[in-house]
């Protein structure tokens, strides 16, 4: 390994130690035993650039971790535990934080997420738009009409259409290649598929959804074909909620109109 690699990881190492909550000195600290294997606290100091004195402040912030063992000698000596035990550390404690914040949100919620809502609400990003797709797909209870070009349709979208099918939501799919409308028969075989109004394919169209007749979700690629999923500004979408809701009254009378008069796909 270079020195620039090792520099490299260094210092992702530190910034993702930060990002699970150690401070800036306890980070670099934790990284210099971990290339040292065990150390005093000038020889943590001399590698990490973190003040000898202030070694003392990060390695009482690691042990309360249980990340660190100190060897009483003289001069003390540091041990740090395994990447592979700190790891799993980190993991329980972010389950632990997960599940106390879930807990928290739902005690505060005071309104169902599907109750009538007012207006409009925009989200930006295909990941953002498939996140909220994977929500309502979720939540449904009843019926699901997805219309979107393949490259939208991801593995975790199919899975989800999957699992809401076999708790006994219908499934109606448009706008694929028969490629993908044959994975989609193998996948959710239930599924019915359905030719749409246009050519999907060719139009900045991104997603159309109807779930339960009063969620709606539409979408388009602000660079059109062009678009790609690593661009973060690729995708807009807007959705509403409620049986009143503007964008729900005509998305719902145009998939009635095209779902009462639609020819199944081939």
């Amino acid at each position: 390994m270079s020195t620039d690699s090792g520099d490299d990881f260094r210092s992702v190492a530190i910034e993702q130690l930060k990002q699970l909550g150690l401070s800036t000195y306890a980070a670099r600290t934790f990284v210099a035993l971990t290339s040292l294997g065990t150390g005093t606290a000038t020889e943590i100091s001399k590698v990490s650039e973190v003040p000898r004195t202030r070694v003392y402040d990060a390695v009482d912030e690691l042990r309360e971790r249980g990340l660190v063992d100190i060897q009483q000698s003289s001069p003390k000596k540091f041990w740090v535990v395994s990447a592979e035990t700190t790891c799993q550390k980190f993991e329980q404690e972010m389950r632990q934080r997960t599940s106390l914040l879930t807990t928290a949100l739902q005690e505060l919620g005071t309104t169902q997420r599907k109750q009538e809502q007012r207006g409009v609400w925009t989200v930006e990003g295909q990941p953002a738009v498939t996140d909220r797709v994977l929500e309502f797909i979720g939540g449904a209870e009843d019926e699901i009409v997805y219309m979107t070009v393949e490259g939208l349709l991801t593995e975790d979208i199919v899975e989800a259409l999957g699992e809401a099918a076999r708790r006994g939501v219908s499934i109606r799919v448009a706008g694929i290649s028969p490629d993908v409308q044959g994975m989609i028969r193998d996948e959710i075989p239930d599924a019915e598929l359905f030719d749409t109004l246009w050519m999907w394919s060719d139009t900045p169209a991104g997603r159309l959804m109807m779930v339960d007749g009063n969620q709606t979700l539409a979408s388009v690629l602000v660079n059109g074909r062009d678009a790609t999923p690593s661009d973060p500004r690729s995708e807009t979408a807007i959705w509403g909620v409620g049986e009143t809701n503007s964008l729900v009254a005509v998305l719902r009378a145009i998939f009635t109109w095209r779902l009462e008069n639609a020819d199944p796909a081939d």
